[in-house]
């Protein structure tokens, strides 16, 4: 979620009928451009659930367990077992998953860091080892096989290397922002103008995360209500550090500023938030490879019910009201603990709602940096293994 990506536009796989092998090179050449983070068709069999899987209840996880995924609202309440469910179910023998990320201290990351700290993992029969990588180097490596799990996002190098024959999918959301939240677009009035209607055509947005990125369609939305849009502003890429300073001498007009460094700007009256990531609609987590959708699905599973135990264990409703887990987690992350207590909670979510992925492609293809054929949600999200783990039956 916080990579970067250059504005031009990719050259990744464009075609559902190239071979997987030709897909990796496009890909790997594509994500160094675009990344520097049911009807009927949605009931189309996966890889991961080609053989029919037994779904039992499970103690803990009652019907506030899964929600319907087509709600948007904004004040949606995200699923929730009972503390401690659903309980570890071990593996007959010891599985060593490798999982990438780009990184290990963001905040959104910490279910992962928590549920390996707490040995949740382990509960499992699981060896989970964290790895940081950068998406476009982690993308291949994932289609094939050689990781096994990535904390990332459905960008646009991932639609496309899937419409090119990767063996991808997105199995579990990550998070939404809290509703007082205003990491996102940020803009500098001139003289005159007020926050309730900011012209952005043509104006200039510096971001350290380009149109490839998921937050290109928060980001359209925010501009398209100012008289901008993807397509109608200039990007400007810039370091982590050099987003806000570029946006307070000038350098650009506008800026996607992230947490905590929204909060410099906040409450100024020469600056105005025109808008950040839906409420209630992750737009990142966990994705699986082959090796976890079709050839271990138990394993698959079983990371699955980790990782959902630990959110509903350590992660629920404002856990930053807890001081003394709010001192752990900033230990863990390896992050300063004013820092960390300085942005409001954030909303985990392993659920993923009914039509991302095609409100994210609709946004690659109007920031030009889409290539080939739509993917259906089909064909890049599979629900049916955190259904499985909380026991849920469609």
């Amino acid at each position: 979620m916080r990579t970067g990506t250059n504005p031009h536009r990719t050259t990744a796989a464009t075609s559902h009928r190239r071979r997987p092998a030709v897909a990796v090179a496009l890909l790997t050449a594509g994500a160094l451009l675009v990344s520097a983070g049911c009807a009927a068709e949605d009931d189309e069999p996966s890889a991961g659930s080609a053989k029919p899987r037994t779904v039992k209840a499970v103690k803990g996880c009652g019907p506030g367990s899964w929600t319907d995924h087509t709600d948007l609202a904004e004040n949606r309440k995200p699923a929730r077992c009972e503390k401690g469910a659903p309980a570890p179910k071990p593996l007959k023998a010891k599985k060593k998953i490798t999982l990438a990320t780009g990184t290990l201290s963001a905040e959104y990351v910490a279910p992962l860091q928590m549920a390996a700290e707490k040995g949740e993992f382990a509960k499992e029969g699981l060896d989970v080892d964290l790895k940081v990588l950068p998406t476009p180097d982690a993308l291949p490596l994932l289609a094939k096989g050689d990781i096994d799990a990535q904390w990332a996002a459905p960008e646009a190098a991932v639609m496309n290397g899937i419409d090119g024959g990767f063996d991808i999918k997105w199995v579990a959301a990550n998070y939404s922002p809290a509703p007082d939240s205003r990491s996102g677009l940020w803009v500098r009035l001139k003289k005159g103008q007020k926050a309730d209607h900011v012209p952005m055509a043509d104006r200039k947005v510096g971001t350290m995360i380009g149109k490839g990125s998921v937050i290109a369609y928060p980001m359209g939305k925010s501009l398209r209500k100012h008289g901008g849009g993807i397509d109608k502003v200039q990007f400007q890429q810039l370091g982590s550090a050099d987003v806000l300073t570029a946006l307070q001498n000038g350098g650009v007009d506008s800026a996607w500023l992230l947490d905590p460094v929204w909060r410099k700007v906040d409450g100024d009256p020469k600056y105005a938030f025109l808008g950040g990531q839906p409420l209630g609609e992750p737009l990142g987590g966990l994705l699986f490879g082959p090796n976890l959708l079709s050839k271990d699905v138990d394993a698959g599973v079983a990371f699955l019910r980790a990782y959902v135990r630990t959110v509903n264990t350590y992660f629920r409703g404002d856990y930053k009201a807890d001081a003394a887990f709010v001192t752990e987690l900033a230990k863990l992350l390896k992050v300063d603990e004013s820092i960390l207590k300085s942005t409001p909670s954030l909303r985990m979510d392993w659920e993923i709602r009914k039509g991302t992925t095609d409100r994210l492609q609709q946004a690659y293809a109007d920031a030009g940096v889409a290539e080939g054929d739509k993917v259906p949600e089909s064909k890049a999200v599979d629900r049916s293994l955190y259904a499985e783990a909380v026991g849920h039956r469609e």
